[in-house]
């Protein structure tokens, strides 16, 4: 009997620590972690890397006076979880552009006013969903992006907000409509720019040139195909499009990459052109490919 009763506790810490570990699984943006202890744990062993690593989390915390640490989802949508998830927990407010214009006739303004119709082409990450739907495929997205913006930055109450946020980012139906809706708005707007650039018309920051330079997305389809389609499947956002990104949401990207650390790359902003009343969001990368979210409490 006392042996089936220690098998039975034994199994019901099990089935604890397995729910646990599932439920941090799950979790989009998981709580905050002590910095060191995290660095502590991912990063053990003498390799050139792992001390490298761990000198550039002690240089945070020290220098930057970084203490903690919100893991983010190591998937190819990492870095847009990372910053959507802060626009939306700091409350920050929609960009200018976006109060003057309603985002949901965007689809339907690239499609028929600018006739793009090869936007049937657009593909939705991991489901790869093409076809004469994506219209309105895209403007359910359009219209989950506007509703969860608005809810989140009406919110005053911080802790309420981070709730609600909380709740957000661990639907993963919901967050990937937003990602998708992100990246529709960065290719609406080089349709945009590259229009002006053709005709000749106003100034653009340069970023444009630099993300239009590429042969892979020298114009606007090509940047769909050949980038944003791949975007939360298998490719995930290169340094030129996190410069588009920070744009067109009007704030400052700051990104911490600890690979770089002791170098002039080690602290990075995007876009390089911002002003100065744009808010300002934080990030910290081990290797550019995946992101996490640095916090500094007193």
């Amino acid at each position: 009997m006392r042996c089936s009763m220690s098998f039975l506790v034994a199994v019901f810490w099990y089935c604890r620590r397995l729910y646990h570990c599932l439920t941090q699984l799950l979790k989009c943006v998981s709580p905050e972690v002590d910095l060191l202890g995290y660095c502590g744990r991912e990063w053990k062993g003498e390799t050139k890397q792992a001390k490298q690593i761990r000198e550039a989390y002690e240089g945070l915390f020290w220098t930057y006076h970084i203490k903690y640490l919100r893991q983010v989802r190591r998937d190819n949508y990492s870095v847009l979880r990372a910053v959507l998830f802060q626009i939306f927990s700091q409350g920050i407010p929609f960009p200018s552009w976006m109060k003057e214009r309603d985002i949901l006739k965007l689809p339907e303004k690239l499609l028929y006013s600018q006739g793009c119709n090869w936007i049937q082409q657009y593909s939705f990450g991991p489901e790869r969903y093409t076809g004469p739907n994506a219209f309105g495929k895209l403007r359910k997205c359009m219209e989950a992006l506007k509703t969860s913006w608005a809810e989140a930055s009406s919110i005053k109450d911080h802790e309420e907000r981070g709730n609600v946020c909380n709740i957000l980012f661990s639907d993963e139906i919901k967050e990937h409509k937003l990602y998708e809706a992100i990246k529709f708005v960065m290719l609406y707007e080089v349709v945009e720019a590259y229009e002006q650039m053709k005709n000749r018309e106003g100034h653009l920051p340069n970023l444009f040139s630099l993300l239009l330079a590429r042969d892979s997305s020298s114009d606007p389809l090509s940047f769909m195909m050949n980038h944003l389609n791949t975007v939360g499947d298998s490719g995930r956002l290169e340094q030129v499009e996190m410069l588009l990104l920070g744009h067109l949401l009007e704030v400052k990207i700051k990104i911490y990459r600890l690979h770089k650390f002791n170098t002039e790359e080690f602290q990075v902003n995007y876009p390089h052109e911002y002003k100065r009343e744009w808010h300002e969001i934080s990030l910290l990368t081990e290797d550019d490919r995946y992101y996490h979210i640095p916090v500094t409490r007193t």
